[in-house]
């Protein structure tokens, strides 16, 4: 184990609880302010922990095929809650008993929802306010529908989920829920970011798709047809192809029936393992055709496809490390230096967003009681290193930026940082500002 890792174990799942305060605090000093509380912070870390810390649990794939993303995304937390306990953690008032810290606990759901409504129970008997989950729609939806149960049948003991990457539309639709928040672009917000790059692209005459066979993969597919039959009629679907997930160990034979198709692009939604072994198999058949993702720009991917991705992987994000800017420059060499290893190279704005977005609702209550906790996050509004977005109440999607990214040479012009220390990364084409990037919903809120 590292440090990052347990320092105990609790329900079977590795917890650990954020101390590490002093050396956040030099990362917390690059950043703009976000909570009006901030500057009140005056008092040490040192007294937020006097009070009962307010649990935060990561119920992610800790193991298995997307260990690696879970892992991932557990840095970013962790990076973000040390910068909120290193200014004194959310300030309350003496009433509801002062300062507060955020601990967080990792619990390993394996892949699995069986695994993660299991872990979603032995968080909320160890004590756990809050959830946090996305690397799977599919698990996403079994925890809304057993939160919902459970909020309801034991209303002493509530809990919000917090939503950083499972983006399947209907979780904010038709399965909207108000202890639910999600802080990614959904993917047809994400799709029609990537069609408006593909647009003009007047070259472009056939894609391939293909997708992980659940929820978000089949959405991903159903929303890049519709996409693309309302906004380039001209382009052809030469193939649709959706795969089990986490299962396939080699993408040779999907990749030779890409290179057949004659596709002058593929579009997919893939993340993880399931897309770095895709492109890397697609280079090893000899594909020259694009690539148009959701994750293209790390997890190994860049590397994986390597000179043969250059002008041709492009990638939809709320952020990346080129967005201009001096505050966007300062925040990403700050995780730098704070995960140094080229491997551990992952940091996502929006899962910074989503913890100050707490540590502020958290704040506007007065208490951490979830009713007013989440009638707040409603509203939240926060800005950290010249990025920010606000959260709409009708749906509880979060209103951000979004930018598209096409991969080249580090060093390029837009190309100051590379990926992973793989040599290449990512030249932002087109930043979308969130007025633009939003979407109709159909969501009925049912609130307590």
């Amino acid at each position: 184990m590292n440090k990052l890792q347990a320092v105990g174990l609790k329900s079977g799942a590795a917890a650990l609880r954020l101390t590490a305060w002093a050396t956040a605090m030099a990362v917390a000093g690059a950043m703009a302010p976000v909570s009006a509380s901030w500057a009140q912070a005056a008092a040490p870390a040192a007294a937020a922990a006097q009070a009962k810390p307010v649990k935060v649990a990561l119920i992610e794939s800790l193991s298995g095929a997307f260990s690696n993303t879970g892992e991932a995304v557990y840095r970013n937390v962790y990076w973000a809650i040390e910068r909120v306990n290193a200014r004194g953690g959310v300030q309350l008032p003496v009433s509801s008993g002062g300062p507060r810290s955020l601990a967080l606990e990792r619990y390993d759901s394996k892949g699995q929802n069986e695994e993660a409504l299991s872990a979603l129970r032995a968080a909320i008997d160890d004590g756990a306010q809050v959830i946090l989950q996305g690397n799977s729609s599919a698990t996403a939806a079994v925890l809304i529908e057993a939160i919902n149960k459970h909020n309801e049948r034991e209303p002493n003991k509530r809990v919000l989920f917090l939503n950083y990457s499972a983006v399947d539309p209907i979780l904010t639709n038709e399965k909207c829920s108000f202890w639910h928040f999600r802080f990614d672009a959904h993917a047809d917000m994400r799709m029609a970011a990537l069609m408006d790059v593909m647009r003009e692209d007047k070259s472009l005459k056939s894609v391939y798709l293909i997708g992980q066979d659940y929820s978000f993969g089949q959405a991903v597919l159903r929303e890049a047809k519709k996409q693309l039959a309302a906004q380039r009629p001209d382009v052809a679907v030469v193939g649709e192809e959706l795969h089990p997930i986490g299962r396939i160990k080699d993408f040779a034979p999907y990749a030779v029936k890409i290179k057949t198709s004659g596709a002058q692009a593929v579009v997919t939604g893939n993340w993880g393992n399931d897309l770095t072994l895709l492109v890397k198999a697609a280079r090893e058949v000899g594909y020259e055709g694009s690539f148009y993702t959701f994750y293209g720009n790390a997890l190994g991917a860049p590397a994986a496809i390597g000179d043969a991705g250059i002008g041709k992987v492009v990638a939809v994000a709320d952020w990346l490390p080129n967005v201009p800017g001096a505050q966007s420059e300062a925040f990403y060499q700050s995780f730098r230096t704070r995960f140094p290893k080229p491997q551990d190279d992952y940091v996502h704005m929006r899962m910074q967003l989503m913890v100050e977005a707490l540590a502020q609702s958290i704040e506007r209550a007065g208490s951490t009681d979830t009713v007013a906790v989440a009638r707040q996050m409603e509203s939240a509004n926060v800005q950290l290193s010249g990025q920010g977005g606000s959260m709409r109440a009708a749906d509880h999607q979060f209103q951000q930026a979004l930018v598209v990214g096409v991969m080249d040479k580090k060093g390029a012009p837009g190309v100051k940082f590379d990926v992973e220390g793989s040599g290449y990364g990512f030249r932002v084409v087109r930043q979308i500002p969130a007025a633009k990037a939003q979407q109709p919903h159909s969501c009925q809120m049912q609130r307590p």
